[in-house]
């Protein structure tokens, strides 16, 4: 599919003439009343596309409706990383203006260009195959690793981001912060959850040099050519992104990465069974030959990966269960953490 947009969700609606007049007030931005459309298939931050009558488009930003986590969803930090980042990874969208004034729209958000490419998740597109073609699902397959490898060797002082992030203690800090979350959004007992927590805590690795993270990388935060599935045009959702240590993307990507045994989730998954696609062992070895960092300790990136996913989804389920959002699609992601935690145990080495 190519940008997957919809009518907005009546609940996540705005003002658009109040829009409209800040827009007015930006010198190097359309002007005029857009058309708005959503973007679909995100869970958390929202996403709008803004049509304007003269042709030219705008992509807007904001935070999810209701109470976030503390330093998530961070408008003014993924708003400073794309104003930048574009400069030396080309698939990275230019952020160019952002209102801090949460009376515009009930929220701070910031613009940005659009760039489109077909976005995929749990299924394989007709036009690349339906899933059918081996040659095409191994080219995404490779393309999801090789665009994190090409992130990963950034140079942060060139891009201006060498103030992002502390990467010293990175891990722990990782570790105690998503714990945290995980106590504030708890409805209920999981020794599961409790019990895989503790472990990370106890067996954590020492970190190699630092780099840029994305710090939520996985194939449908991509978007590849409509023409070749193994050319990536575009990487999306900004919003965690930091310096730390690499392995922490990759065991983010690795979560999802199911083997044909292991229990899914219901978040929608990649299509990592699919005829072609490489293992998950295929895919570790290719981000190892192609980066040359040690991957000797990657099974506790992919437990934690697989674990703070688990987190995140109980972290959009709580809101729905509070009547902080109406979006029906937040039902079932309780279960999904569940299957998650469950799945992270299981990881373990």
């Amino acid at each position: 599919m190519v940008d997957d947009l919809i009518e907005v969700r009546s609940d996540e609606q705005f003002d658009l003439e109040s829009l409209t007049g800040w827009l007015a007030s930006q010198p190097d931005l359309p002007h005029g009343l857009p058309t708005v459309k959503q973007f679909a298939g995100g869970k958390a931050n929202l996403t709008y596309l803004l049509e304007f009558p003269g042709g030219e488009e705008l992509v807007l930003r904001r935070p999810p409706l209701g109470p976030v986590a503390e330093s998530a969803h961070d408008m003014a930090r993924e708003h400073m990383v794309l104003s930048r980042l574009w400069q030396t990874f080309e698939k990275a969208p230019r952020a160019l203006a952002m209102c801090e004034d949460p009376a515009v729209i009930g929220a701070q958000f910031f613009v940005m260009e659009r760039k489109p490419g077909v976005v995929i998740r749990d299924r394989v597109p007709d036009q690349f195959g339906g899933g059918e073609d081996p040659e095409a699902n191994r080219k995404l397959s490779e393309v999801v690793i090789d665009t994190l490898v090409e992130l990963h060797a950034v140079d942060a002082v060139e891009s201006g981001l060498e103030v992002l992030g502390r990467p010293d203690g990175f891990l722990q800090r990782q570790v105690d912060g998503w714990w945290g979350r995980w106590e504030r959004s708890r409805h209920e007992n999981n020794p599961v959850a409790d019990e895989v927590g503790g472990w990370l805590r106890s067996n954590l690795p020492a970190s190699g040099a630092p780099t840029l993270l994305h710090n939520d990388w996985r194939l449908d935060n991509m978007a590849v050519s409509p023409e070749d599935p193994g050319l990536c045009v575009a990487v999306y959702d900004w919003d965690m992104a930091t310096r730390g240590d690499p392995l922490a993307d990759v065991g983010t990507l690795m979560a999802s990465w199911y083997e044909e045994a292991e229990e899914r989730s219901t978040l929608a998954p990649m299509p990592t069974t699919a005829p072609g696609w490489m293992s998950r062992d295929e895919a570790l070895q290719r981000y190892g030959d192609l980066s040359g960092r040690d991957l000797s300790d990657i099974d506790w990136y992919v437990v934690f990966g697989t674990w703070k996913l688990g987190v995140v989804l109980q972290q959009i389920h709580i809101r729905w269960l509070r009547g902080q959002t109406q979006d029906t699609r937040f039902e079932p992601l309780g279960e999904g953490a569940r299957a998650l935690f469950r799945l992270a145990a299981t990881r373990r080495p």
